[in-house]
């Protein structure tokens, strides 16, 4: 009688331990979303501190790199496009190329990995210095396709805040601060803009710095636009209507065009991936019987 009352007990205990953990995640999970809707996402004081303390390394080291004033302004441009509008970022951007050069070269110039070689470790400089550069043009290219994706929401956003009687200023502020959780990039040009033209920018300089700033042609063909409406005259609501049709017809077309390059990209992890283990696996029982039985015919005939 007490064994089946002790499975019991014990049965019932790991229900209610799973039930106990269960309910803890559970309600760690609750309060992370309410963290994320709210927007509370400090970093505590310690990693702050440890960012700050790297990031003012990086800068001196950065402020001391020789610099080109040819790709100043390039490598400016690339920064604010990746969403680096600080004036530091570029110093920062500099001392990271240094040390990721000349880690790099320390590593394979000294005895850590391999013995030391001095072609490797010259090899290794030159791909150091050019490896944050690759990387800096693809941060640039996911926030441009973020903004991209972003854009046809916020067009049909923008239409109807243009048609509920809001002028293009107020109409672009409040589309920025609706944006805010779901798009953030688009969001924070957005809410520049009106920056800027609090600032006393004309409208046409602001949309003209978000079309720079961003480096997307959706985005520069809608500044265009509304600059030649704003010349003009002409109705802001009905042009957006319909460059918003346009810019899904664009997204649609840029769909098919990726669906359409697919069986072309395939092919190479086809040939050099999926092929050789399947010729291993179809034929190589076959070679290795053909192998048994040809060679021992070989030698007798010899």
């Amino acid at each position: 009688m007490l064994l089946p009352l002790l499975a019991f007990a014990f049965g019932s205990l790991v229900v209610a331990f799973a039930a106990m953990m269960l309910m803890g995640g559970r309600a760690v999970t609750i309060d992370r979303r309410l963290a994320e809707v709210v927007g509370a996402r400090d970093k505590p004081a310690d990693d702050v501190s440890r960012f700050d303390a790297l990031a003012g390394a990086l800068k001196k080291l950065g402020d001391k790199v020789p610099r080109s004033p040819r790709e100043l302004g390039t490598l400016r441009q690339r920064l604010i496009q990746a969403g680096y509008r600080r004036d530091e970022a570029l110093p920062i951007f500099f001392g990271i190329r240094m040390v990721a050069a000349l880690g790099i070269f320390a590593l394979f110039a000294g005895s850590v990995l391999m013995r030391p070689n001095l072609a490797m470790a010259f090899a290794g400089l030159g791909l150091g210095y050019i490896l944050p550069g690759m990387a800096l043009a693809r941060l640039a290219k996911r926030r441009q396709h973020r903004i991209r994706l972003a854009l046809a929401d916020a067009l049909d956003l923008l239409v109807v805040s243009v048609e509920a009687g809001l002028g293009l200023d107020q109409a672009l502020a409040r589309v920025g601060s609706e944006l805010a959780y779901a798009y953030p990039d688009l969001s924070d040009e957005l809410r520049l803009i009106n920056v800027e033209l609090r600032a006393g920018k004309s409208r046409a300089e602001a949309m003209r710095n978000l079309a720079d700033r961003t480096g997307v042609d959706d985005l520069s063909a809608l500044v265009t636009m509304l600059i030649q409406t704003d010349k003009f005259g002409t109705s802001v609501a009905q042009a957006l209507r319909v460059y918003s049709e346009t810019l899904r017809t664009k997204r649609r077309q840029r769909a098919e065009e990726a669906a359409a390059k697919t069986g072309v990209k395939m092919v190479f992890p086809l040939v050099f991936c999926i092929f050789p283990p399947i010729w291993v696996v179809s034929i190589g029982p076959a070679a290795i019987k053909f192998v048994q039985v040809l060679f021992p015919l070989i030698e007798n005939t010899r």
